[in-house]
């Protein structure tokens, strides 16, 4: 009789447990729902981007091509990825891109783009121009970006995130960038005008370095270095002897290798980052896309610059 009551108390007990998890289960699926009708509400939405162009996007795309890997990592940092179809050679980060379709690299196949039928083409002005206009009279909606600061950078994400219906969590991508922007200039605060170190970035061995206009140069000042190459402007290339002549006291750089390839330079023996063993890689993906990642890439210069000062401040 005990055993009896036991086993009835028992399935009562699963039973409201079931019923239990039924209306979560009901109020999970209402909450998506409600979710995604709010975020298809939202649409037509029209966003600027770089090229001066206001583009409509008339509904929440469901198919979406990227042409460029600052581009995919955005898409994929506002939570859209699983939207997207077509990437180029170049991209791989995240890790699931290298298994979708690919549509050229530098160079665009249009006829690709279109058959993977986008209702979104992600590009940047870097693309042709008219692999651009031809994408555009095929009939795709496209918007480019080229971001030349951190403002232009939070403003691509937003924008992302807007013409895909994911501005909340485009919103807190950018929130999260600007905490490590705020970190930077606090280590860079506490550092006297008189210790600022002079940086040499160099972008590729044949000495293509950074100046003003850049994102790479707002990052180096912004953590409280002075870029060497600050009187030139945007991407340039410059002579050994000029970079000898400028000293920096630290360098940079954003190409892979070992830093020995910089020091066993016979003519850079006297510069100070040289002598004092100030020579710093840099991952070249988070330094080189202006995207999600970038400010990561300002913390590791901060921490490269003043070492010291950055750990008090992290800590």
């Amino acid at each position: 009789m005990m055993q009896r009551r036991w086993w009835m108390g028992l399935l009562v007990l699963m039973m409201v447990f079931a019923a239990g998890c039924g209306a979560a289960s009901d109020a999970t699926t209402g909450h998506e729902d409600h979710k995604a009708h709010e975020e298809a509400a939202d649409f037509p939405v029209k966003v600027k981007d770089d090229t001066g162009k206001t583009v409509t996007i008339k509904k929440q795309p469901k198919r979406i091509v990227s042409l460029i890997p600052s581009m995919t990592e955005t898409i994929f940092a506002v939570g859209q990825g699983d939207k997207v179809v077509g990437v180029t050679a170049n991209d791989d980060y995240p890790a699931e891109v290298k298994k979708l379709p690919k549509v050229g690299d530098m160079n665009i196949n249009a006829e690709k783009v279109l058959s993977l039928k986008p209702d979104l083409v992600l590009a940047s002005p870097m693309v042709k121009q008219e692999t651009l206009d031809k994408l555009r009279k095929l009939g795709l909606t496209v918007i480019a970006y080229e971001p030349t600061n951190l403002e232009g950078i939070y403003k691509q994400i937003e924008d992302v995130g807007k013409a895909t219906g994911a501005e909340a969590k485009a919103n807190h991508v950018v929130d999260e960038m600007k905490k490590d922007e705020a970190l930077a200039k606090e280590v860079a605060a506490k550092v006297p005008a008189k210790k600022k170190v002079k940086v040499w970035i160099e972008v590729s061995p044949d000495l293509y370095t950074t100046g003003q206009g850049t994102y790479m140069d707002e990052m180096v000042t912004l953590a409280g270095g002075e870029n060497v190459a600050h009187d030139q402007k945007s991407w340039v290339q410059l002579s050994a002897e000029k970079v000898v002549k400028y000293n920096p006291d630290v360098i940079l750089y954003t190409y892979g290798g070992k830093a020995s390839q910089i020091s066993d330079r016979k003519s850079w023996k006297s510069v100070a980052a040289v002598k004092d063993h100030r020579i710093q890689g840099l991952d070249s993906n988070t330094t080189s896309r202006p995207g999600p990642r970038v400010t990561e890439a300002l913390l590791d210069i901060s921490k490269t610059l003043y070492p010291d000062t950055y750990a008090k401040v992290a800590k």
